[in-house]
């Protein structure tokens, strides 16, 4: 039986998915990639109210694994490849490098250890897919452009400062602090948080490559639906196409 690299665990409203390959850094390769996608459909499919994204082991991700590197990372990150429905919170320690960055950075919230270091190396290694580059619009410009362009780790207590991470806990405390947020945007009203998060993503301006992803991610879904396989059915069988929406 091949092991879960990422975990759905629901929880009383509350979604928790685990990145799950700690002897990897959970490193993101094409099985995290495609399993995290699947994890944050069946959020906003189902009847959790709230997502806590969080990981096994001590550290959040490593970003991309170098030796097998997912073939669409954006596929698999919230709000830019699964345009959420419902409310993520982000619980990260350790390393929070390249891609982790972006996924952090596409949470509502982000409850951090305070051990926690956050890096994103692309320009070290010599390739990027610039979905980092909306984060300029979330914290400080020089703060995000020292992140990206000069590639070294920053603290979560500056991450905190700057505004990325909402709150600071001690190295392992940090599903339990954000499940205590989660319990709190459960018990809230489901609409109310819908508009001001849809309100919100209208307002926050977007990179290039954001939303190009997100313009992708929009077409693929239309291709999956069952309205596209309806149509093409009812084109070979030479009938009216009865589309249900879905």
């Amino acid at each position: 039986m091949t092991t879960s690299v990422v975990t759905y665990e629901s929880r009383d409203g509350v979604a928790i998915i685990t990145l799950n390959r700690p002897d990897k850094r959970n490193a993101i390769d094409n099985d995290v990639a495609a399993q995290l996608r699947a994890a944050l459909e069946r959020l906003n499919d189902g009847d959790d109210r709230v997502g806590v994204l969080t990981h096994a082991g001590a550290h959040f991700t490593g970003g991309a694994d170098i030796k097998g590197p997912p073939e669409d990372f954006p596929g698999c990150v919230p709000n830019i490849g699964v345009m959420m429905q419902k409310p993520l919170i982000a619980a990260v320690g350790g390393w929070v490098v390249g891609g982790g960055v972006v996924i952090v950075q596409m949470c509502d919230l982000c409850i951090a250890a305070d051990d926690a270091k956050f890096m994103f190396p692309e320009a070290k290694v010599g390739f990027t897919g610039a979905a980092i580059a909306g984060l300029a619009a979330r914290i400080p410009h020089k703060v995000a452009m020292e992140l990206m362009l000069v590639g070294n780790e920053i603290t979560a207590e500056r991450m905190y400062q700057v505004g990325l991470v909402n709150q600071l806990v001690k190295p392992g405390a940090q599903l339990d602090a954000a499940l205590v947020w989660a319990r709190q945007l459960a018990d809230n009203a489901p609409l109310v948080l819908s508009v001001l998060r849809e309100y919100v993503g209208r307002i926050i301006p977007k990179g290039p490559s954001e939303l190009a992803a997100q313009g992708r991610a929009a077409i693929q879904s239309i291709r999956q639906s069952a309205d596209a396989k309806e149509g093409i059915a009812s084109f070979k069988e030479k009938r009216k196409a009865k589309f249900s929406g879905k």
